[in-house]
């Protein structure tokens, strides 16, 4: 599984690097969630990263960390460290909240032992904590005074940024993790999940330049850090089918949506839903259905 780095997550998010990523006092940035998404906003990927990221959000949403799913909603607070891999499966359009990302070195003075002497980042920890009205508009307090003070040219300005985020870390400690019902039972159930949300997510095709990258029960496996057997146990156990087939039903669905909905030629959709040859295409085609794909479209 690939970390996502500093450098990753703001190409990928704003296509721009900011100025102080090497600074000595280590890194930290802080956003409105609302700034962050959008019909171009890139998915968040299941990974580690190699910051920390602490979170307020609200709405609807299913967080996949470690081997858990957890369902979210109304308005939650959570901790990521660089040592555990996660995403989120968003259940609705309506999210708001905030998040900011900081490396250890922006802390080391603070805590000796790194930030893993906090509970919420130590190993085996519950990273979510849901708070009530009164909670949220506290919580929220706090990441407007960093955000005034990000955008200021205040000298000791990181200073107020750490008791900033020192604030929030004890005041989540004085509330309890939350213990909302996991959406997964076991750890076979979100490998399903998170396959399924990679697989997804690779559509629609919208254009000919776009690609369906992820194609084989092994390119899934690399980017779930699981091996091969293991994932395609875990989907034939969770859904009767195997990891092949689903792919393969989910390629041949857009294959029929393009061949019907636009007028792009056979070789570009073959090529967009990875077929290096347009025999290759013609084959898995004609294997499904029976049909070519000159033949389905002319139907």
């Amino acid at each position: 599984m690939a970390t996502e780095t500093l450098e990753d997550f703001y190409r990928n998010k704003f296509d721009w690097l900011p100025n102080n990523l090497q600074q000595n006092i280590g890194h930290f940035n802080v956003f409105r969630i609302e700034d962050c998404i959008g019909p171009n906003a890139k998915p968040v990927t299941y990974s580690r990263r190699s910051f920390y990221k602490i979170s307020l959000m609200r709405g609807e949403n299913i967080i996949h960390y470690a081997d858990k799913s957890i369902t979210l909603s109304g308005t939650s607070l959570m901790f990521f460290s660089p040592h555990v891999p996660y995403t989120f499966e968003h259940m609705s359009d309506d999210r708001t909240g905030f998040f900011c990302i900081f490396t250890e070195a922006f802390f080391t003075e603070r805590f000796r032992g790194g930030l893993s002497e906090l509970p919420m980042f130590a190993l085996g920890a519950k990273p979510v904590y849901a708070l009530n009205d009164d909670q949220d508009r506290y919580v929220t307090g706090l990441f407007t005074k960093m955000l005034d003070e990000i955008g200021s040219d205040y000298d000791f300005k990181y200073d107020l940024i750490r008791n900033y985020v020192t604030e929030m870390a004890y005041y989540a400690l004085k509330t309890q993790p939350s213990e909302n019902v996991y959406k997964h039972a076991d750890a076979k159930s979100r490998i399903t999940s998170v396959f399924t949300e990679l697989l997804e997510r690779q559509f629609p095709i919208e254009n000919p330049a776009q690609r369906f990258s992820l194609r084989s029960a092994n390119d899934f496996a690399q980017r779930l850090s699981v091996h091969v057997n293991h994932l395609n146990r875990a989907i034939r156990e969770t859904t009767g089918k195997t990891t092949t087939d689903h792919i393969a039903d989910r390629l041949l669905s857009e294959a029929k949506s393009l061949l019907k909905h636009t007028d792009w030629n056979i070789s570009e959709i073959g090529y967009c839903l990875g077929f290096e040859e347009p025999t290759h295409f013609n084959n898995f085609f004609k294997k499904q259905t029976q049909l070519t794909p000159s033949s389905f479209r002319n139907v």
